[in-house]
C-alpha cells in the first residue's frame, strides 16, 4: 500500500502504521485503553503499537520523561515487516519468549550488563500490574507499551553483547563494528520462530580466553558482592572537580561507611580528619588523616564500582577481532605484563615496564618483524626538548654522563662544546642525539621492532632493578621487557639453521650489532585491561592511564547503575 504524504511517499505494510506515519500532527499515545470485548485486545494493541511508534519517531525515540527507545530505527523495521504487530504477547498472555527475555534481563549482570539499560524497571512494573490488576489485562495501551519495551530491550541487548558499549577507535579491529539494521531484525526473527533466546544471545559473545575466564568468574563475584550503593569520589587533583564538592562527597562517603555519625550540611574538618584516620586504621593504610589518592582508591573499591570495572573490561574484549591469531604476543599495560600465546598455550610470561601517564604506551596492533642486538638509541625529539635540552644548557657534561653523542644530518659526530645550545629550540635543532650501544644504553642489549606510528618498541633496559617495583609505569612510552632473552630465543626457534643455539648470546657477549629477521612473524597486541582472572579469582589493577575513569564519565558512571 502506498500513500502520498506531501512530497514524500510512505510505504509500510500495516495500514494503521501507514496512516499514523503520514500524520503531521501526531498525538501522544494513550496512557491506557481498556477494551470492553476481550477478543479485540489484540487488534487494539496493534493500533497502540503503531501510534506509539509514530509518536516516538517524532520525538527522536522519547516516549515520555521515563521511557526512551534507544534502538527505534531497528524496532520500527521489525514491526514494519509484520502483519500482526504484537511480538511478545497474545490474547492477554505473555508468550514464553517474553518470559525468557525478562529473566535474561533480570540476570544480565552475569554478562557484564546492567538491567536498567533494558527497561527492566518498567517491564517489571508492567508484569506486576498485569498480575495483580485484572482490569489491566484488558489495557491495550499497556500491552502495546510492553511489546515495544521488550523489542527495544532485545535490540539493545544484542548490540551490547556483540559490540559492547565503548566507542570504537583506531585500535578496534572488528570488521562488523557497525551492525546493519537487518542483522537485528533477522536475529529477532530467528529467535521468535525458534523460541530459543539465551543460546542465540550467548553465541554473540567473544570467544577469547580472557573474556570467557572473566565471564565465568563473574558469577562468583556477583554472588558475594556487597550491593550497598556508595558515593563515588573523584580526586580533586586529577579530576575537574571543586575541592569543596570533593570534601562534601568524602563526608557523605564516610557517613555511608559508618565512620561519621552525622552527614552535616557544613563540613567539620576536625571530625572529617578523625573519620579519615579511623578508615585508614581499619583498612591498613598510612594513618595521617589525609584523603589522598590511596584513600580515595580504597573508598571507591566497593562492589558496585568493581562490577563496573569488570563490565568495562568485558567490553574491551568485544573490540578485538572475532578470531585471534594462533600465535600472538599480548601486552597488558595496567598489569605490567607480557605474555606469548601459541595454540592456546602460554609459552612465555614476563614483567614489563610501560610508559608513564604523561608519556603513555599507546594501544595498538602490529607485528613483530625483527630485533636488533646491541642497538643504538636515537633520542626522540620530544624527550630532547622536554627533558634533555634544559639539562644540557645547564651543563654540557650531561651528554657524556648519559653516554650521548651529537650527530649532524650526515651522521658525523659533532663536539657538543662547539654548539650554542641556547640558540636551539623546537623550530631549529639540526642535530640528533644518539646513545652509544652497550650496557649503558637505555635500550639495553636488544630491541624488538614492530611497525607503528608512535615510534615505540619492546626492548631491554640498563635499569633492570626497576622490574622489582610493583608499579612500573616508568618509561617514555616503549615497553621494557625483563625476559628479553627468552623472547628473542622464542622468535628464532624455527630458524635454528640460520641462528644455531647460543648465537645470540655470543653476539651480545662480543657486543656485536646484528639485525635478526625471523621466519615466523609474531602479531602483537598492546591492550589495556584493568582486571583479569588468576587462579579462578578476579584480580584488579590500577587504572594507570585513567582509561576506566574516562569510560565511566562517558556512561558507565552515570547512565549505568546496578
Amino acid at each position: 500500500m502506498i500513500k502520498q504524504c506531501g512530497k514524500s511517499i510512505c510505504r509500510i505494510t500495516v495500514p494503521v502504521l501507514l496512516l499514523l506515519s503520514c500524520n503531521e500532527n501526531i498525538q501522544p499515545p494513550k496512557e491506557a485503553e481498556i477494551v470492553q470485548e476481550p477478543e479485540n485486545v489484540n487488534k487494539k494493541t496493534d493500533e497502540n503499537i503503531a501510534a506509539t511508534i509514530a509518536f516516538a519517531s517524532e520525538q527522536q525515540g522519547k516516549l515520555n520523561d521515563s521511557i526512551m527507545f534507544n534502538m527505534l530505527p531497528v524496532v520500527k523495521l521489525w514491526y514494519e515487516g509484520r502483519d500482526s504487530l504484537r511480538t511478545w504477547s497474545n490474547q492477554q498472555q505473555w508468550l514464553p519468549l517474553a518470559d525468557s527475555l525478562y529473566f535474561f534481563i533480570r540476570r544480565s549482570e552475569n554478562y557484564g550488563l546492567f538491567p536498567s539499560d533494558y527497561h527492566f524497571s518498567h517491564l517489571d512494573h508492567i508484569r506486576s500490574t498485569l498480575q495483580s490488576d485484572s482490569s489491566a489485562m484488558l489495557d491495550a495501551a499497556l500491552w502495546a507499551r510492553a511489546d515495544l519495551l521488550y523489542t527495544d530491550a532485545f535490540m539493545q541487548v544484542v548490540k551490547d553483547i556483540k559490540l559492547g558499549r565503548l566507542p570504537t577507535d583506531s585500535v578496534t579491529l572488528r570488521k562488523d563494528s557497525v551492525l546493519a539494521d537487518s542483522f537485528y531484525v533477522r536475529l529477532l526473527g530467528e529467535v521468535y520462530n525458534s523460541g530459543v533466546l539465551t543460546p542465540r544471545l550467548e553465541a554473540l559473545e567473544p570467544q577469547h580466553r580472557g573474556y570467557q575466564e572473566l565471564r565465568t568468574a563473574l558469577k562468583g563475584f556477583l554472588d558475594s558482592m556487597d550491593r550497598t550503593r556508595y558515593t563515588y569520589l573523584s580526586y580533586p587533583y586529577t579530576d575537574p572537580v571543586d575541592s569543596v564538592e570533593f570534601l562534601k562527597n568524602l563526608q557523605t562517603r564516610l557517613y555511608e561507611g559508618g565512620y561519621l555519625t552525622m552527614n552535616n550540611p557544613d563540613i567539620d574538618t576536625v571530625e572529617l580528619t578523625a573519620a579519615v584516620k579511623a578508615y585508614q586504621n581499619k583498612n591498613g593504610l598510612k594513618v595521617d588523616g589525609k584523603a589522598g589518592p590511596m584513600v580515595v582508591k580504597s573508598l571507591n573499591g566497593n562492589g558496585q564500582e568493581r562490577f563496573k570495572t569488570i563490565a568495562i573490561n568485558l567490553d574491551r574484549y568485544k573490540q578485538l577481532p572475532d578470531t585471534m591469531p594462533q600465535r600472538y604476543l599480548w601486552v597488558n599495560i595496567p598489569a605490567f605484563q607480557l605474555r606469548v600465546w601459541d595454540t592456546d598455550t602460554l609459552k612465555l610470561e614476563s614483567r614489563i615496564i610501560v610508559g608513564q601517564p604523561q608519556t603513555r604506551t599507546p594501544l595498538l596492533t602490529s607485528t613483530l618483524t625483527n630485533f636488533i642486538t646491541l642497538p643504538q638509541w636515537t633520542v626522540p625529539y620530544s624527550i630532547i626538548f622536554k627533558e634533555m635540552l634544559p639539562k644540557i644548557r645547564e651543563n654540557v657534561a650531561y651528554l657524556k654522563k648519559q653516554n650521548l653523542m651529537v650527530v649532524d644530518k650526515n651522521d658525523s659526530i659533532i663536539d657538543p662544546q662547539t654548539i650554542n645550545w641556547f640558540k636551539l629550540n623546537k623550530n631549529y635543532f639540526p642535530y640528533q642525539l644518539k646513545q652509544r650501544e652497550g650496557d649503558d644504553n637505555s635500550l639495553g642489549v636488544i630491541k624488538f621492532n614492530f611497525r607503528n606510528k608512535y615510534s615505540v618498541y619492546l626492548h631491554d633496559t640498563n635499569a633492570r632493578g626497576l622490574f622489582s617495583r610493583p608499579a612500573r609505569a616508568l618509561s617514555h612510552g616503549c615497553v621494557r621487557v625483563q625476559q628479553w632473552d627468552k623472547l628473542s630465543k622464542y622468535l628464532v626457534k624455527n630458524d635454528s639453521l640460520r641462528y644455531p643455539p647460543d648465537t645470540l648470546a655470543a653476539w651480545i657477549k662480543r657486543k656485536e650489532k646484528h639485525t635478526v629477521n625471523f621466519s615466523k612473524k609474531l602479531p602483537i597486541f598492546l591492550r589495556y585491561m584493568t582486571c583479569e582472572v588468576r587462579d579462578g579469582h578476579i584480580v584488579f589493577f590500577d587504572d594507570v592511564y585513567a582509561e576506566d575513569k574516562i569510560a565511566r564519565q562517558n556512561g558507565f558512571a552515570n547512565k549505568y547503575s546496578l
